[in-house]
């Protein structure tokens, strides 16, 4: 009798989504997720720095956490300086936690903070991955409208006192203040108090994700929410992923002993990379400020040709504002168009872009959006990609 193996579809969870396919390779016309541009990684320095960290102390590397569970000591002070200098943050190295990535950050938080059935407030177009992370824990939603200068304190101040109306107090209001993803909007030193304020009086702590903001492309930001907080009602993120690149699977949280040490419990990976970390930290520490220069320049020069390439080839059928920075573009199709119906033929013509729904707290609201990374193409392949693009769509030079 011939052993036909372990049929494992009836052992699966029941709540996991559908499988994945196998790895076909990238598309030519790649416009997905927060991919960087590889003539921007500065290849020279990370050989250099590597080296340096080989010369180190070998028991980072030969034990668990030698400088603590928090990260190496000198990440987290560059990441002191950086954010006193460039955001307005004012801690020392003991309120910073390193994590392999944002997306451990928000998953850490949500850890400590959530439970199936709470309600969570964010802006109504948001990130998707911190959409899909509350969704997995089966929370109640709320997605609040934006405009141009970000989240709208109007409509935040009457959800809250709806909820408070219900008895209902949300565990967090999640934004994106500075170069909000997908929106690339910036939210007012304004309406940043404004929140600063509703999460006072409502008791609602602000969870503040500012993964892209050191990707300005000239002058600087308007100081982090994190900055005007002397309340601990502020938990801060951010990523190395895109100053430098998804690759080093590094981000940051910085938050008060009362929510570390809460953190520091669920934080069960043995430790981020700690080569990962050495060598950002020594590379960053050294080179930080001409670097980030250096990718703010080429970044904007990608959004421009894509902003271009756009306006002529899609032409008036499309709606879409420059942002001050950041690597993508949110661009609204005519009413009636659902994107979700070309991702496939767009696939066929190797062009991968985020549909719309995917980063929206109510998927059918932003079915004629689509959000497109600038990041990694050349600028060939911008113009090469938006002009199949179009002809997908069947909107080239406005006619649909």
């Amino acid at each position: 009798m011939v052993d036909e193996g372990l049929d494992y579809s009836t052992l699966f969870n029941k709540d996991l989504p559908s499988p994945a396919g196998r790895f076909q390779g990238h598309p030519k016309y790649n416009f997905v997720g927060g991919h960087h541009d590889p003539e921007l990684q500065p290849m020279d320095g990370f050989i250099e720095s590597a080296a340096n960290v080989f010369r180190s102390d070998p028991r980072n590397i030969s034990m668990y956490g030698f400088e603590g569970p928090q990260g190496i000591l000198p990440l987290r002070q560059f990441l002191a300086d950086k954010l006193a200098k460039h955001r307005g943050i004012n801690i020392t190295p003991e309120e910073v936690l390193i994590t392999s990535g944002s997306g451990q950050a928000i998953e850490l938080i949500n850890e400590v903070l959530l439970e199936e059935g709470d309600t969570v407030i964010l802006e109504g177009f948001s990130f998707a991955g911190a959409l899909t992370y509350l969704r997995r824990r089966k929370v109640n939603i709320i997605g609040v409208d934006l405009d141009r200068d970000g989240l709208r304190m109007d409509e935040l101040e009457q959800v809250l006192g709806d909820l408070k109306n219900k008895g209902i107090r949300p565990k967090y209001i999640y934004t994106i203040p500075t170069l909000q993803n997908p929106t690339g909007t910036v939210l007012t030193m304004e309406r940043r108090h404004k929140l600063l304020s509703l999460s006072q009086e409502y008791g609602v702590p602000i969870f503040e994700d500012e993964c892209y903001a050191d990707l300005i492309f000239e002058g600087e930001y308007e100081n982090a929410i994190r900055s005007l907080d002397d309340a601990n009602r502020v938990l801060h993120i951010g990523s190395f992923s895109k100053t430098l690149g998804p690759g080093t699977r590094l981000g940051y949280i910085v938050a008060g002993w009362e929510v570390m040490c809460r953190l520091l419990t669920r934080k069960t990976d043995a430790g981020t990379g700690v080569m990962d970390q050495m060598i950002v930290a020594d590379y960053f520490t050294n080179h930080y400020e001409k670097h980030i220069l250096n990718v703010r320049a080429g970044l904007r020069r990608k959004c421009d040709a894509l902003t271009a390439a756009l306006r002529e080839h899609f032409g008036p059928t499309v709606e879409v504002e420059q942002p001050r920075g950041g690597m993508y573009l949110w661009v609204k199709l005519p009413e009636g168009v659902d994107c979700r119906q070309f991702v496939g033929p767009a696939m066929q013509e190797g062009i991968a872009f985020n549909p719309g729904p995917d980063w929206s707290a109510d998927p059918e609201a932003a079915a004629n959006y689509i959000r497109l990374c600038f990041a990694l193409p050349t600028e060939a392949e911008i113009w090469e990609g938006i002009e199949k693009l179009a002809r997908v769509f069947q909107l080239d030079g406005g006619k649909a």
